[in-house]
């Protein structure tokens, strides 16, 4: 290994030397990658936002074990099922409590626009929180008013007066399914792709917002379980015990049931994951132009490398050495640009858009495979030409 270190440090940086000679054509190989790279990393951010926005709610869901119908697609879409399945549910061994859920999408608005947007409505028991978020539990008393509601602070839209106010103490009035809400409380959660924000009330006033439903058919059940259980045997239990108009998912399932549900039953999961590869493919072609280039402008040179005894790996360490060089100074701009446009993003929608270690190191890895395939395919007619032909 100090062998090889010498031998690096000793050696003559053709490829830099190469790259620097022309200073333009460097340049824009840099913004090239650069460019590829904000794609990458904005079609990345944007995918993980998809699956963290539509699943940070679920995780502040207090249940162990969640009972849904089959034909449920998604938390918005979660079709109904008969409450007396919860009341089946406590005839197992180890279920504690099982409480209905109720969950609808619907149109509000905004109280200070007055502009109509897409809310998730949320209701539950408030004798016993269906939440984990302190201000929620804080508030149970609260929501047992008619037409008292709790609202998201990390909605999408222009609350900041809205929010302000109820801080201070205030009641602030809105209107929702043609019926008049107070909004008396406010929790923290966020916007999502499927919704601009969420409110909170009780099993109640959510059957009085939606008369059509029916306190029978319930949107989910949420279960806990005794300590000293194993969740995953109580959920199996429950799945054989229960009738088939039911699925049992535990915590982690159910995260991974929205999960799926974006990543493979809408457009948006494939469209990021085409965008993360269409990144790819511009950047490799715009490293294989640079390159193609640079290897045509010093075919002489490499042609007498090859005269001189000079296998072909040798010459293909050249060009890789230009293709990491690339790749890492390519990657420092648009690590730095997709910063900015992230933090942007993140305070225009409200969607959990973070630059991670993880994701910089998968797109610098991503950069430098780019890069190295591009200088492969730049020499292969060089590897195969014959030094004579080439003078």
């Amino acid at each position: 290994m100090i062998g090889f270190i010498q031998r690096l440090t000793n050696r003559t940086p053709l490829g830099w030397l190469q790259l620097s000679h022309d200073k333009a054509r460097m340049l824009v190989a840099l913004s090239g990658i650069a460019f590829a790279d904000v794609l990458i990393f904005m079609q990345l951010g944007f995918q993980t936002a998809l699956y963290d926005s539509n699943t940070r709610l679920h995780k502040h869901l207090d249940a162990d074990i969640f009972i849904i119908s089959p034909q449920a697609r998604n938390l918005v879409n979660l079709s109904t099922l008969p409450r007396r399945r919860l009341y089946q549910a406590m005839d197992v061994p180890g279920v504690k409590s099982a409480e209905p859920l109720y969950v609808n999408f619907s149109d509000w608005k905004n109280p200070k626009t007055g502009k109509k947007t897409a809310i998730l409505v949320i209701g539950f028991d408030p004798r016993q929180s269906a939440f984990n978020l302190p201000e929620v539990q804080q508030n149970l008393d609260v929501i047992k008013l008619a037409d008292q509601v709790l609202f998201d602070r990390a909605s999408r839209g222009d609350y900041q007066e809205v929010i302000a106010k109820v801080d201070q103490g205030g009641i602030v009035s809105t209107e929702l399914e043609k019926r008049t809400l107070k909004i008396a409380g406010l929790f923290k959660v966020g916007a999502s792709f499927a919704a601009d924000g969420t409110l909170i009330t009780s099993d109640r006033n959510f059957l009085r917002l939606f008369p059509r439903r029916k306190p029978g058919g319930i949107s989910a059940g949420l279960v806990k379980i005794e300590p000293g259980y194993d969740v995953e045997k109580v959920a199996t239990d429950l799945q054989n015990y229960l009738p088939k108009d039911v699925k049992v998912l535990t915590n982690e399932q159910f995260l991974a049931f929205e999960k799926d549900y974006w990543s493979k039953n809408t457009a948006i999961g494939f469209v990021f994951s085409l965008g993360t590869a269409m990144g790819f493919v511009v950047g490799v072609i715009i490293v294989y132009q640079v390159l193609a280039t640079d290897v045509a402008d010093h075919t002489p040179e490499y042609a007498t490398f090859k005269a001189m005894g000079f296998r072909n790996a040798y010459l293909l360490g050249i060009v890789f050495e230009e293709a990491i060089i690339l790749a890492i100074m390519g990657f420092i701009p648009g690590a730095t640009i997709s910063l900015g446009l992230y933090r942007l993003t993140r305070q225009a929608t409200n969607l959990p858009l973070y630059m991670t270690l993880f994701r910089a190191i998968q797109v610098l890895v991503l950069t430098i495979i780019m890069c190295m395939l591009s200088g492969a395919i730049a020499t292969r007619k060089l590897q195969a030409a014959d030094p004579a032909d080439i003078f």
